[in-house]
Parts: C-alpha cells; sequence; structure tokens
C-alpha cells in the first residue's frame, strides 16, 4: 500500500486505496461509518498498552493480536504468550514490559477490562463485520484498522484504548441503512 485517501462528503466516505506496483492495482471501497462521538470514561488497565507504539509505530495488524475477530463474535485479547513472543527480546526495559513479565513469570495474564461493550441482549459479531467490509470486498488486510475505527475509533492513535464511539441501538442502525445491513430486530437481538 503506498496511499490512503479519504474524501469526505457530507457523511459518506469512500475510501480509495492504491496498491503498489507490484500488484499495478487501484482499489476502492465505498462505505459509510456512522457518525457520532462518545466521550467515554476511560476504563483502566492493569497494564498501560500502547496500541499506538504497536498499531501506528510498528505496523502490527489489529487482527494479529485480536485473532478471533475475523472467525467469532469477539475480537478476544491476546494471550499474554503471543505478547512475550516478542517482549522477551523487545522493550525489556520498560516498566510496563517488566509487569508484563511478572505476569508471565506467574503463570497469569493481566485482568484486561472490556472497554468497547454492549448489553447482553445485543448479538454483536465481529466476524460477520469483518466479513463484510474487509473479506467481501477484498478490502486490504493490512488496513483492517481503518475498518476497526468505525466502531473503535483511531485506536492507532491511542495509548489505552478508550470507546469514543456511541455503540448505542440508534447509532448501529444507522450504519445498517447506511450500509445495507439487515434491518430485522432477530439479527442483533437474541
Amino acid at each position: 500500500m503506498k496511499a490512503l485517501k479519504y474524501l469526505l462528503a457530507s457523511t459518506f466516505v469512500t475510501v480509495f486505496f492504491i496498491v503498489g506496483s507490484s500488484h499495478n492495482l487501484t482499489f476502492a471501497v465505498d462505505a459509510k461509518p456512522p457518525g457520532g462521538s462518545h466521550d467515554g470514561v476511560d476504563v483502566p488497565q492493569p497494564i498501560e498498552f500502547p496500541h499506538d507504539i504497536h498499531v501506528e509505530i510498528n505496523k502490527i495488524n489489529c487482527m494479529y493480536c485480536h485473532t478471533y475477530a475475523r472467525r467469532s463474535k469477539v475480537a478476544g485479547i491476546p494471550p499474554t504468550s503471543k505478547c512475550m513472543g516478542c517482549h522477551k527480546i523487545i522493550a525489556t526495559d520498560k516498566p510496563r514490559i517488566q509487569k508484563l513479565t511478572e505476569y508471565w513469570t506467574k503463570g497469569e495474564s493481566p485482568n484486561w477490562k472490556k472497554v468497547h461493550d454492549v448489553p447482553d441482549f445485543v448479538h454483536f459479531t465481529h466476524e460477520r463485520h469483518i466479513k463484510r467490509f474487509v473479506f467481501d470486498q477484498d478490502y486490504p488486510v493490512e488496513d483492517v484498522k481503518e475498518v476497526c475505527a468505525f466502531c473503535h475509533g483511531q485506536v492507532k492513535n491511542m495509548t489505552v484504548a478508550h470507546k469514543v464511539k456511541p455503540l448505542t441501538m440508534g447509532w448501529c442502525v444507522s450504519c445498517h441503512e447506511a450500509n445495507g445491513g439487515p434491518g430485522d430486530c432477530w439479527k442483533c437481538h437474541k
């Protein structure tokens, strides 16, 4: 991927991808992310996880750590072993990595708190949304963070993730209406 450009027209976003010379293709996806914002309460985490360093600086794909997003209801929190795959040797002098190593040594995982939660009666599935906006459209998987941002905001610019989208029924319905999602109540409410 050589360039990513957003063209904003009202609430309509057209995302154009110009693929590098090895592919020599132009890719375009029309998607309408729902508008709105939310000033959520920061959820304290056992370790301040720097999403910005991992996603924006180190270019680690969201689905590398959140491996269940493409195949289940939840995106999943990576096991400590995944983190330690790198952090046995990288940034071992950093206090948050030392804290992570303490958990690892004890055979424990940090008790991560949920940030983007919906009520229990809502049946949201990451798999269906990733399929619709990434795989069904041949969207470059390496740019999945832009799809994740529809609901999670620009996590690539955050240290600890915090809720910046309302995730209310009306907000979700507006996205379904704009993007041809199901209008049947029972698709999302069980």
